[in-house]
């Protein structure tokens, strides 16, 4: 994954910064990238990363809003999920327009992010109007646990007539009473087992209703969490956070904040001075900045 990592450095924000704005941040957050699940979640967070968009903005994302050869992004659209008595066809998402005059901006890219992008949508043969990132609740699987071993998970306690079941096993759970996390995976399993072969009334898989768009709870819960847990990082880290991280790593760059304000598409210029206290070296990117102005005056 080509990141680049010093933005997270920049301690972006609280719950960001104990896992993934440290010392060793890039690692860090190499570790995460690495524990997602498949190369779509993966494209995903670092087009999140790179641009700094709000969930809804990089979920509407569609083949015509990015122009390759100049690596502008237009951002002019949002997604919105409803609840479907809410939305006007009753669906579940709601695409809103950006007013021509007001909130839509386009802002550059970086060229291997562009590449990977363009990369993307060619092999997935999206053409102009389909979406960069499309919900496939397959690739969310979780990884098959290690089969439960009765004969290495030791006894029960002796019950009142001096039996023992062994742990992991459906008499240890029915019998013995035992509520550890084997013996409650051995009743789970049992279960599922059961329903699979159409006993106990089974459910019907539960299944988003979407037309293409990746609901945000469902990537949180099925792919986010699932990678930051995988990656042993604080799991009270936003996805959102992405796009703090993003602000503090421009400022950090020395980007002007007008600038990183309309690129954001923050309303106020207040609302991104918010990210100037976060950064440990603003004093030095503006000495930085001031000597670079005075040495190009000293050469004219």
């Amino acid at each position: 994954m080509s990141v680049p990592w010093k933005l997270w450095r920049a301690r972006p924000c609280p719950r960001a910064r104990a896992a993934m704005a440290s010392s060793d941040g890039g690692r860090t957050v190499r570790r995460h990238h690495h524990a997602l699940p498949d190369a779509g979640s993966k494209l995903l967070v670092e087009t999140a990363i790179e641009t700094g968009l709000r969930w809804g903005e990089l979920t509407e994302l569609r083949g015509r809003d990015l122009k390759t050869r100049s690596r502008l992004l237009t951002v002019s659209r949002v997604v919105v999920e409803l609840n479907p008595k809410f939305h006007p066809e009753g669906k579940r998402f709601l695409v809103k327009d950006y007013p021509k005059d007001k909130e839509w901006r386009r802002f550059k890219l970086s060229d291997q992010i562009v590449a990977k992008l363009e990369d993307h949508i060619i092999e997935e043969e999206l053409g102009t109007d389909g979406l960069l990132f499309v919900y496939q609740p397959e690739t969310a699987n979780e990884e098959r646990p290690t089969p439960l071993d009765p004969e290495a998970l030791g006894w029960t306690e002796e019950n009142a007539k001096g039996r023992r079941n062994r742990h992991g096993t459906l008499s240890a759970y029915n019998a013995a009473k035992c509520r550890c996390e084997h013996c409650r995976r051995a009743f789970a399993e049992y279960r599922a087992r059961r329903r699979a072969d159409g006993k106990d009334n089974p459910r019907q898989p539960r299944r988003r209703e979407t037309d293409g768009h990746v609901p945000a709870n469902w990537f949180r819960n099925k792919i986010w969490k699932p990678a930051l847990k995988k990656a042993d990082l604080d799991p009270k880290v936003r996805i959102h956070d992405l796009r703090h991280a993003h602000a503090s790593w421009l400022l950090a760059g020395g980007a002007d904040l007008q600038v990183v304000k309309e690129r954001l598409g923050h309303g106020s210029i207040s609302t991104t001075e918010r990210y100037l206290h976060t950064l440990d070296d603003a004093d030095d990117t503006a000495l930085a900045a001031f000597d670079k102005i005075r040495s190009r005056r000293r050469t004219d």
